[in-house]
């Protein structure tokens, strides 16, 4: 089987590929950006990791003359390999005006499987000038909290479930640095949080292992990374999720918005 770049194969990325055109065909819209947003994007899938494909797409103009919005989601039905979903160009600039760290992500993806050059390109440029430290902290320490608690409690856990949580903390840390946007890929958020070369080690051993292993895999405790996360939750004080009060600038989103509608 050819591989390529983020654990897609070929044939796979033919078949994600297809299902857009089918999509965009269904739903009279243009595909604007596709991409891989779990564990194939974030560098530590599984052999059987399903793909996570999450696109934006526009409408055709007369979409946007409503008095009453229209659903701006496209959801798949998920089965055991692919799960598809995408957002509206329009509800996307929404989220990227509010910092949504998700939306940040997506555009920060190694695996692309489409994209319209000139609209993802400026969407990736405006991306840094709407991000907000105190969002994207308060929602990567919510997850790992939240994930900790759900996963992480037994003396045999999932391996997979280590990197739910040590990905956002180590996220926490970027952010907490002044680094700015955090990177989507693991490893090169690791490359720049982590400096204890015995963790380091035992990170990347478990790393190889996730890689190596199914989705379901089961492992003992590892010690060291369970002790980082404890101490790493101690230590990272909670701060309520930030009211913005100030408007933000919509010139530049709106002029985007317009010129992909109408373009």
């Amino acid at each position: 089987m050819e591989w390529e770049s983020g654990g897609v194969s070929a044939a796979m990325r033919t078949r994600v590929t297809e299902t857009l055109r089918i999509l965009e065909q269904e739903h009279k819209v243009r595909v604007l950006y596709a991409c891989e947003s779990g564990s194939r994007g974030w560098g530590f899938a599984s052999p059987d990791s399903d793909y996570d494909v999450r696109f934006i797409y526009v409408h055709q103009p007369e979409w946007y003359l409503r008095v009453d919005a229209p659903r701006d989601v496209i959801e798949m039905p998920i089965d055991d390999e692919l799960d598809v979903c995408g957002w509206e160009l329009r509800k996307t600039l929404g989220l990227l005006k509010r910092a949504n760290p998700t939306l940040m992500e997506w555009l920060d993806s190694p695996v692309v499987y489409q994209q319209e050059n000139e609209t993802a390109a400026a969407l990736k440029a405006l991306a840094p000038a709407y991000f907000s430290g105190p969002r994207a902290r308060y929602h990567y320490l919510s997850m790992a909290r939240k994930n900790f608690r759900g996963y992480l409690q037994g003396e045999q856990v999932r391996l997979k479930k280590y990197f739910y949580v040590l990905r956002p903390l180590l996220a926490v840390r970027w952010i907490e640095a002044g680094k700015g946007v955090p990177p989507m890929r693991f490893d090169s958020l690791m490359a720049g949080t982590v400096t204890d070369p015995a963790l380091r080690a035992e990170i990347d051993d478990l790393l190889a292992l996730k890689r190596r292993s199914g989705e379901a895999q089961y492992g003992v405790r590892r010690e060291r990374i369970h002790a980082f996360i404890l101490d790493a939750l101690e230590e990272t004080r909670s701060i309520p999720l930030p009211h913005d009060r100030e408007r933000r600038d919509t010139h530049e989103l709106d002029r985007l918005l317009h010129d992909v509608v109408l373009g």
